[in-house]
């Protein structure tokens, strides 16, 4: 006998198999946090179940189909029995072992789950401003699919308050920030759990919805509306026309490549250095979205090219510095790029930041260039056209995508103009 219990006896009074179905109700009110008291029923039990029940209890188990059995009755044998002398909870240890309590272990990991988000509260309390990103991030379960466990999510969000404490900031690159507030200088690159969770409180810090748009241009906006910039030396812009001048070196760099006729590749880090001569003044700067036009025009008018500038696609960080440039010293924009739906995409996003006149870039300019040149199927989800209401019906009307490429006789006839 160990701990009071008569193993040998206790199995022969419960360790049977007509005795099998108390035991597995026993089980299952452990598994909920229940106590072993009450009665407990087989809604169908055979003669040897109800026999079993007999020999066990020293009495008649009634009559009918079902069988009714007082766990405080089979306690008390137990104890009197010398079976168990702590009575069923101690039978219970002995024949079913370790029984998870799934109600205390629920209970368990929902308190790990709210202290590892304790930190976050506590950032909200400094900073209200994120506040709506907190209830997302509650909504959504995001944290908790990212982590998966709160031990996980504990060293995850000791990180992400790191991170937010460090902003805004003042022209700081991503892989430091990562760096600085991780060790990890890669911490922050796209698609890591922090970079996610990060991202949400940036775009709550600027007034904007925690989710975004998830297009790359939008997420580097967010990071630079809080001063951090993706990669000051990778974001680059190309540029052919401008006049420079003589005070900085980015200024006597575009001179010179003005002068040879020659495109100009800026990087964020020579745009973020100083602020740079360009030298455009209040005239025109022209945009496009692919260097194709860029590099035409370098081809075709060399030094006598006029002002322009290629977003390449979405643009870069560098691509919207030289812009803010630009139009802080009064430049006018006039933007030209593909006729498709993600062409229109980048052309808002564009405008939200930028007041631009279109540039062959409008309905007519569409409807026009259909006429003189074929292309292919739009694809995509169709979208509006903030500065052209009349631009989505004819896409919807015609149906064809037509690149920037594809009308690059009327672009160069422009820029020659």
């Amino acid at each position: 006998m160990e701990g009071g219990v008569d193993e040998a006896r206790l199995r022969r009074l419960l360790g049977g198999e007509h005795t099998a179905w108390l035991l597995d109700r026993m089980r299952r009110r452990l598994t909920l946090g229940k106590p072993l008291t009450g009665t407990v029923t087989l809604a169908t039990a055979d003669l040897d179940q109800r026999r079993a029940m007999e020999r066990l209890l020293g009495r008649r188990a009634g009559t009918g189909t079902s069988l009714t059995v007082s766990l405080d009755e089979v306690d008390t044998v137990l104890r009197a029995s010398g079976a168990a002398a702590g009575g069923l909870t101690a039978a219970a240890q002995v024949l079913l072992g370790a029984v998870p309590d799934r109600v205390a272990e629920a209970a368990a990991e929902a308190a790990a789950w709210s202290a590892a988000c304790a930190p976050l509260d506590a950032l909200v309390e400094r900073r209200p401003e994120l506040a709506p990103w907190r209830a997302w991030l509650d909504v959504t379960g995001l944290l908790r699919r990212l982590a998966g466990t709160p031990a996980n999510a504990t060293v995850l969000v000791e990180s992400l308050v790191r991170v937010l404490d460090m902003l805004p900031a003042k022209g700081f690159a991503l892989g430091r920030l990562a760096a600085e507030t991780t060790g990890d200088a890669h911490a922050l690159d796209d698609g890591r759990p922090l970079s996610t969770l990060s991202l949400g409180a940036v775009r709550a810090m600027a007034g904007a919805p925690p989710a975004g748009d998830g297009s790359a241009f939008e997420r580097r906006a967010a990071w630079a509306a809080v001063g951090v910039h993706r990669d000051e030396l990778s974001s680059t812009v190309l540029c052919v026309g401008l006049p420079g001048g003589g005070a900085t070196t980015v200024g006597r760099t575009v001179a010179l490549a003005r002068e040879a006729g020659e495109p100009c590749v800026l990087t964020l880090r020579q745009l973020g250095r100083d602020r740079p001569d360009l030298g455009v003044g209040t005239g025109l700067v022209r945009v496009c979205e692919n260097p194709i036009v860029l590099a035409c025009a370098a081809d075709e008018l060399g030094a006598e090219c006029p002002p322009l500038v290629c977003l390449g696609g979405h643009p870069s960080a560098a691509a919207l510095r030289v812009l803010e440039l630009l139009t802080a010293d009064g430049a006018d924009l006039a933007y030209h790029g593909d006729f498709d739906w993600g062409g229109i995409r980048i052309a808002n996003a564009l405008r939200e930041r930028f007041a631009w006149q279109p540039w062959r870039f409008d309905a007519l300019a569409y409807r026009s260039a259909l006429a003189v040149v074929t292309g292919g199927a739009l694809t995509g989800r169709p979208v509006d056209a903030s500065w052209d209401p009349g631009l989505r019906p004819a896409f919807e009307q015609h149906d064809t995508h037509i690149q920037e490429e594809l009308v690059l006789p009327d672009l160069m006839a422009d820029l020659a103009g």
